[in-house]
């Protein structure tokens, strides 16, 4: 495999899951920040800096990682940890692709700037919280939602107390696709001593990510509804508990692939949302 393919294997350029579900929440905040759909400069900027600081995570994560995964089916063959890409090489990329990310945000606000600051130390600190942190799931619900402030500051410059609510909600989601994600390795993960979501809820795993789709939706309506979306919003909604119904079917008996399939679908699940919020606004 040439060098250009396993670089683009380290910022998952195969696996754009990832990518979308960072991007959905980002999309719906810029949405309910603008009360409508948002300047096209805005959407560029942000889908692509999405893209970027989620490849940039997945580099340093992959350094993080490097002597864990190799004790993992499903992440033994990762660039770094199978030594075909060097730990230097991977700090170098997540580097470049954070200085791009950064190069985009520089025509917005300040406040916009100051929390883009934030949002690297976050995605650059994740990594090591599974080494301490029971639930570290939770704080890449952090990581992954912090679009939403942005998103808030660069159309309204500030943040509005329903910017931290979503982000609530966005954390709730996260913990639940991410503990379904968690279950595909939990075996590992058990042997190595890592902690995970999956791990710590043990036989109450379904439960709570079910409890947690539910905590985050009505989040979701509340914010919703103080924003005044009713009809599409609410279908958009519906389609997104029909997700998670779905989801309910493929993990509770906790096998691999299926777990991992009610992760991917959550693209389905956000993307719900995100429809539910454009056409409301959109077809008024």
């Amino acid at each position: 495999m040439n060098k250009l393919a396993l670089y683009f294997r380290l910022i998952r350029l195969d696996k754009p899951i990832g990518t979308v579900l960072l991007l959905w929440p980002t999309l719906c905040a810029l949405w309910l920040a603008r009360g409508g759909m948002p300047d096209w400069h805005l959407v560029l900027i942000f889908t692509l800096g999405t893209f970027l600081m989620r490849s940039a995570g997945c580099a340093v994560n992959d350094y993080a990682d490097r002597d864990i995964d190799k004790h993992v089916k499903r992440t033994a063959e990762r660039p770094v940890t199978s030594g075909r890409i060097s730990g230097r090489e991977a700090l170098a990329v997540a580097a470049v692709l954070a200085l791009l990310a950064f190069a985009l945000i520089l025509p917005l606000n300040g406040l916009t700037r100051q929390l883009s600051l934030a949002a690297v130390v976050i995605a650059a600190t994740y990594p090591y919280f599974k080494r301490f942190f029971a639930l570290p799931q939770a704080y890449l619900g952090i990581a992954f939602g912090f679009g939403i402030p942005m998103a808030y500051a660069a159309v309204q410059d500030r943040v509005p107390p329903v910017a931290w609510l979503l982000l609530l909600g966005n954390i709730f989601w996260t913990l639940a696709y991410d503990t379904e994600y968690a279950m595909v390795d939990r075996d590992d993960d058990l042997k190595i001593g890592i902690r995970t979501s999956a791990i710590t809820f043990g036989r109450h795993d379904v439960r709570i990510v079910m409890a947690c789709y539910l905590i985050s939706g009505l989040i979701w309506l509340a914010c919703g509804w103080q924003q005044g979306l009713r009809g599409w919003f609410l279908a958009g909604l519906a389609l997104a508990g029909a997700c998670v119904l779905y989801h309910y079917t493929l993990i509770r008996g906790r096998e691999r692939m299926p777990c991992l399939a009610a992760f991917r679908h959550n693209n389905w699940l956000g993307a719900a949302v995100f429809a539910g919020i454009a056409l409301d606004y959109g077809l008024r």
